[in-house]
């Protein structure tokens, strides 16, 4: 069984969305990066005696995606990607917590988008502990995996002259999370 990181404390934690983001990364057109978030996020990590004993449940909200382009926001809301009308949440639950080192660990679990479940694992870091000025005990931490989209259903094929993809297959998660120790 693995020690907890310094400073963090048996409990649960909840995700403060105005200092946390869950933002993605796609390839355009073979060339350049777009980059979106989604705005409505919620979660919580119930930390255990051990690192092995602890567990993520976080959820997103697939209608409040922003990429700063309204027409490109109406389109991955769409049935070509996260048909967000029949499948309003993405959610991801850890099955394992496996440390790396002192502040580094992978979390395991099944995320689901557009109501696919797949396993992931993010690669996890943890930055700390501190008092927040409300006297509130906070944690960060920052994650991220890559998923190929089509794995979840999601096959826009919009191909170009060249053969690149409009939209890469492959796509980068990444979280920096500020928890609040309940």
């Amino acid at each position: 069984m693995t020690a907890l990181p310094q400073g963090l404390t048996a409990g649960s934690w909840n995700i403060d969305p105005i200092h946390s983001e869950f933002t993605f990364t796609a390839r355009h057109a073979g060339v350049s990066k777009v980059r979106g978030h989604f705005e409505e996020i919620a979660g919580s990590v119930n930390v255990g005696e051990t690192l092995e004993d602890s567990a993520v449940s976080a959820e997103a909200s697939a209608n409040s995606i922003n990429t700063r382009n309204e027409q490109r926001d109406g389109h991955l809301k769409s049935g070509d990607f996260f048909l967000a009308e029949e499948h309003p949440k993405l959610s991801f639950k850890s099955t394992a917590i496996k440390a790396d080192s002192a502040d580094e660990f992978e979390t395991v679990g099944e995320l689901t988008m557009r109501g696919v479940t797949k396993e992931v694992a993010f690669a996890t870091e943890f930055a700390g502990v501190a008092t927040d000025p409300n006297g509130n005990q906070v944690a960060g931490l920052s994650a991220t995996t890559t998923v190929n989209r089509k794995d979840f259903g999601m096959s826009f094929e919009a191909v170009l002259g060249g053969g690149e993809l409009l939209v890469s297959d492959k796509i980068k998660i990444e979280l920096e999370l500020e928890l609040v120790k309940a």
